[in-house]
């Protein structure tokens, strides 16, 4: 690795430190020994910025709730179930199984299912780093999870209810359309499972810690909206994709695109738009394989444009099985075949691109003139697994009691600002009770009488007893004894300091510096954001295109092909 990687490698690292809740009308002074302090101040605009303080607040309030009711509700066989049905609304779950629904002739729902999926995942992904809100703080929440990227990301809101809400209202809204021919018993039966199905996963992600009310509030609400779009508008809008000429498709490719520059960058390394971009490959994939396979004389037109052939009383299961095999089997090898291609071939334009001055860079990802490579078997992909990661997640489903992992502190840069910027919170809600119930006395005074506990943080007030105390740890069991496993050995992630006996005799420039000492070991902890390059938003776009092509256009051709498909007019 030269000197120039070596040098983004670092660029990775978190910068040191964070910024103190602001009364809405009141001007906070910073810490000048605390940079961590004006992370978000400096880091983004102030359209942003100002929002984001106004929401925090509702955050914090919601942790120690959010804490009661996990702590009621844990149970070893809860963990596994919200753990393991969390992967039901997952992207990856519906990257191998939208495929299905084309090539066993649901066309119109696999297209209708595509819009409101890839909205939902690109849009909550366009909010997460616009607000960059942090997920409830842990501890005292516990985090139940089988993927350790996904609490990398920011909490609101929430992308699991945006897809499971937009599933459940658009599945409910074909069952009920005049075209529907499924038996009323059965129809009754797939209306209680959708409703169960996106209940599951939104209790499952407040159950998880992963969540807040407020995330999945508002991840619902945008999955329902997405998809009264799509049943209110999709007809319209696939007789405008597939009766135009290739200027419609055009248009919409166009919009995708613009939508994927103006993606906010948010403040801090969070691999939403990895997901946002691989979603927006797929409607670009979907929107020009759908144009251009109704003019290919291989589609019915009916019951609607463009439908891949498809009659099991004719084909048989197992030549829809075999249908269904090897079209997984194709979507598996264009990316094993083209995405290290891609890697490979990419740099070398982009760095041309760069010497001419028309690159557009953004924020966390290294620009082609600051590397020789990009390394191989890069672990970019949270959508679709690479062909050697399929063991392990089959493992994975075999014993999900083993597989997930229940942690405890700041696994992300939003985590660990967020938890320092509540700290200063607490200290200042402190200090100014005290002063109110004891005007005379000074801050010194004020240090000595309201020694720290979790990171710091004072549990005294004017009553006696902080609104939090209880929930957050205390200097007497800030350790790892206090998070004792429920059910199996959980992570603590971050271990709370533990204040010396005389932290309350320090003056405050003594404070800072203990609280800076805290902070580097927090960062420290953390897991480090790889490193990104400038060639994976082409990469992705290209990869899942190609992904979103073989699900409505590759596949039926060779289907056709090898024996497995139907020609001619539907039945």
């Amino acid at each position: 690795m030269d000197s120039k990687l070596a040098g983004s490698e670092e660029m990775a690292k978190p910068e040191s430190l964070l910024e103190p809740f602001p009364t809405l009308n009141m001007v906070e002074k910073l810490d000048a020994g605390l940079r961590s302090l004006d992370h978000y101040r400096t880091k983004l605009p102030l359209w942003r910025y100002v929002p984001r303080q106004r929401l925090i607040p509702l955050v914090r309030w919601e942790t120690p709730h959010l804490a009661t009711m996990q702590k009621a509700m844990r149970s070893p066989a809860l963990d596994t179930y919200f753990s393991t049905t969390a992967n039901l609304g997952t992207h990856t779950f519906f990257m191998i199984f939208l495929p299905i629904l084309f090539w066993c002739g649901y066309t119109s729902l696999g297209r209708g299912m595509v819009h409101v999926l890839a909205s939902g995942v690109f849009f909550s992904g366009f909010l997460k780093d616009m607000w960059c809100l942090p997920r409830p703080l842990s501890p005292p929440l516990k985090r139940i999870t089988m993927s350790h990227s996904t609490a990398l990301e920011y909490g609101f809101p929430s992308t699991h209810s945006t897809n499971a809400v937009s599933v459940a209202v658009y599945a409910l809204f074909m069952l009920h359309s005049p075209d529907s021919s499924v038996h009323p018993t059965l129809k009754t039966i797939l209306e209680v499972a959708s409703c169960c199905y996106a209940t599951s996963i939104i209790l499952g992600r407040i159950y998880c810690g992963m969540h807040g009310f407020f995330d999945v509030l508002v991840g619902s609400l945008l999955g329902a909206l997405l998809s009264i779009i799509q049943c209110l508008y999709g007809d319209n809008f696939d007789r405008f994709i597939h009766t135009g000429t290739f200027k419609a498709p055009a248009i919409v490719v166009l919009i995708i695109l613009v939508l994927v520059r103006i993606h906010p960058e948010p403040a801090d390394d969070c691999p939403c738009f990895d997901d946002s971009v691989a979603f927006a490959g797929v409607m670009i994939g979907i929107e020009l394989g759908n144009w251009h396979f109704g003019r290919s004389g291989m589609a019915w037109d009916k019951p609607v444009l463009a439908t891949v052939p498809f009659n099991l009383s004719v084909l048989g299961w197992p030549r829809t099985i075999a249908r269904i095999i090897i079209g997984v089997l194709m979507v598996f090898a264009w990316r094993e075949v083209m995405k290290p291609a891609l890697l490979r071939i990419l740099p070398p334009v982009f760095r041309v691109v760069e010497s001419l001055g028309l690159n557009l860079p953004r924020r966390f990802f290294v620009q082609a003139s600051e590397y020789n490579k990009v390394p191989n078997q890069l672990k970019d992909d949270n959508v679709i697994p690479s062909v050697s990661e399929i063991p392990s997640l089959l493992t994975s489903m075999r014993h999900p009691r083993r597989s997930r992992s229940v942690s405890i502190g700041p696994q992300s840069e939003a985590d660990a600002y967020e938890t320092l910027a509540y700290r200063a919170q607490l200290r200042r809600e402190s200090k100014s009770d005290m002063k109110r119930t004891n005007p005379g006395i000074d801050e010194k005074s004020s240090v000595q009488q309201n020694s720290p506990d979790y990171f710091g943080i004072s549990t005294s007030s004017a009553s006696g007893r902080h609104p939090t105390a209880g929930l957050l740890p205390t200097p007497a069991s800030s350790n790892l004894d206090l998070y004792k496993p429920m059910t199996e050995a959980e992570t603590a992630l971050y271990t709370p300091l533990t204040p010396s006996s005389s932290l309350g005799s320090r003056r405050p420039s003594a404070e800072r510096r203990q609280d800076e000492k805290e902070e580097k070991e927090m960062f420290s902890k953390l897991e480090k954001p790889r490193v990104r390059y400038d060639v994976e938003v082409i990469t992705k776009l290209i990869v899942y295109t190609g992904i979103a092509w073989i699900a409505v256009e590759g596949g039926p051709i060779l289907f056709v092909t090898i024996g497995l498909g139907l020609q001619g007019e539907p039945p």
